[in-house]
């Protein structure tokens, strides 16, 4: 970890997610910085730091998002890398970084749901939970409608029964994998999730 990251955020945030924001490697004081602002003076319970690459047809661009978990709030900070609009005064500059961080208090946080992966589930050793876990968290931002035809119970009926689907809250999910992030990230997806489930029970 750097000096400088150290003696800007050292009195807001605790080492270890100072650590995972270093570790991630995309602009780590800029990083800290944003989330250090949206804690404030609460204290932080668990956090998990998830970095991904997308590559398009002519460039490779980065992501970063920080969950932070407080006792009234949970704080989620985002940022990436994109080319500037065509009339941004920055255009000449080639790539910008925008970060952004978003408060969600706990009361409304409606579900935190944990995908697992299980390879090979004969040989499933207890305790182990698998390589892969997706993170999902809803709050009611962002909801996804599933829809399909209607039917009845009889099979020769042709008439129009409309629609039936569900609604699904879906604001934020995140995909950790050992074997591409490490088996450290996988086990702080767990734990981070075990603390917010507990967290939104109280």
């Amino acid at each position: 970890m750097s000096s400088t990251s150290k003696q800007i955020t050292a009195s807001a945030l605790p080492a270890g997610l100072l650590a995972d924001i270093e570790q991630a490697g995309y602009f780590p004081l800029l990083v800290a910085d944003v989330v250090a602002a949206a804690v404030g003076t609460e204290s932080i319970e668990s956090h998990l730091v998830h970095s991904e690459t997308t590559i398009d047809s002519e460039t490779v661009r980065r992501h970063v998002t920080v969950f932070v978990l407080t006792g009234s709030r949970l704080i989620l900070a985002h940022a990436d890398d994109h080319a500037p609009e065509p009339d941004s005064p920055v255009q000449h500059l080639g790539t910008v970084a925008t970060a952004t961080s978003e408060t969600v208090p706990l009361s409304c946080v409606r579900g935190v749901m944990l995908g697992r992966v299980i390879s090979d589930p004969v040989k499933y050793v207890e305790g182990s939970f698998g390589r892969e876990v997706t993170l999902t968290i809803s709050w009611g931002a962002v909801s996804r409608i599933d829809l399909l035809p209607a039917n009845c119970a009889d099979p020769t009926c042709d008439a129009d029964h409309g629609y039936e689907g569900t609604i699904t809250g879906d604001d934020v999910t995140v995909r950790v994998s050992a074997d591409a992030d490490g088996d450290a990230n996988l086990l702080q997806a767990q734990a981070f999730s075990t603390a917010l489930s507990a967290a939104i029970g109280r």
